[in-house]
C-alpha cells in the first residue's frame, strides 16, 4: 500500500469461519499495512443466498476489535451490523 493512501478491508462473520481463521486473516491485512478494518455479522439477504451459520455475539466482535487494534489497525469497527462503510468518515 501507499503511505498517503488509507486502505480498507472488511469481513463479515458467521459463514462458518473459525476463530483462529479470522485471526489469521486479521494477521495478514495487517502485515498488508491495512489501515481500517470492520466486520460485522453475516446477514442472508433472501433464502437464495448461504444460511446463517452462527450468531456471533458482541462480545467476541468486542474481542476482535482488541485484537485488531494490538495488530496496528489505525482504525477497527466490530459489531453485529457493522458494514464496509460503517463510520467511514470518522476511520479517516
Amino acid at each position: 500500500t501507499r503511505a498517503e493512501l488509507p486502505t480498507k478491508s472488511g469481513l463479515m462473520l458467521g459463514l462458518g469461519e473459525t476463530g483462529d481463521e479470522v485471526l489469521a486473516v486479521m494477521r495478514d491485512l495487517a502485515e498488508g499495512r491495512v489501515d481500517v478494518l470492520t466486520l460485522g455479522q453475516y446477514l442472508r439477504p433472501s433464502p437464495a443466498h448461504l444460511p446463517v451459520s452462527r450468531f456471533v455475539p458482541p462480545e467476541e466482535f468486542a474481542e476482535l476489535a482488541c485484537a485488531g487494534r494490538r495488530l496496528g489497525f489505525r482504525h477497527v469497527e466490530a459489531a453485529p451490523l457493522v458494514r464496509s462503510s460503517y463510520h467511514a468518515a470518522q476511520a479517516l
